[in-house]
């Protein structure tokens, strides 16, 4: 049926498309949340080496970046916590031993459910596709504070109960 024949349309176009942003970046990255998790070990380490009220913030954006994984994992039917504990265990361990390198390639693969070495596997996202994406939502996460900082709200007028 058409309906049928669209769905194919709209999944051959995008597949077409993610090797076209493949090409075009012309360096790719490990998939299945390998770049969060690294990045998100990262941050958390430099965060600790600060000593002002940036360290929180750090540390927030830090778990935020977890949400990939996260949902990656749920997505899969996978158990979460225990993907996102083992990515982090992963990416703490080559990040933190250099006898354990090739441990920063290592991602969830969405179709077996298992950790692994996803630039081997071939699981693999267009490293500029990825550096926008983590552009893009701390450019969103600032636009939100921003509108947070300038959202007021009315004091309660003293003597009247409140609803």
């Amino acid at each position: 049926n058409h309906h049928m024949l669209d769905e194919v349309d709209r999944s051959l176009h995008d597949a077409l498309c993610a090797v076209k942003r493949a090409l075009e970046s012309a360096s790719v990255v490990p998939g299945g949340g390998c770049v969060e998790s690294a990045l998100s070990i990262y941050l958390e380490n430099f965060a600790t080496t600060l000593g002002s009220r940036e360290q929180l913030a750090i540390a927030e954006f830090a778990e935020a970046l977890l949400v990939i994984p996260k949902q990656l994992a749920v997505n899969a039917a996978r158990d979460a916590t225990d993907i996102v504990a083992k990515l982090r265990a992963n990416h703490n361990a080559a990040q933190t031993d250099s006898a354990k390198a090739e441990l920063r390639r290592y991602g969830l693969d969405c179709v077996s459910g298992k950790i692994q070495n996803n630039l081997t596997a071939g699981i693999i996202e267009p490293a500029l596709s990825k550096v926008k994406m983590i552009q893009f939502a701390t450019e969103a996460a600032i636009t939100v504070l921003r509108i947070d900082d300038m959202i007021k709200l009315a004091p309660e007028e003293q003597g009247q109960p409140g609803m």
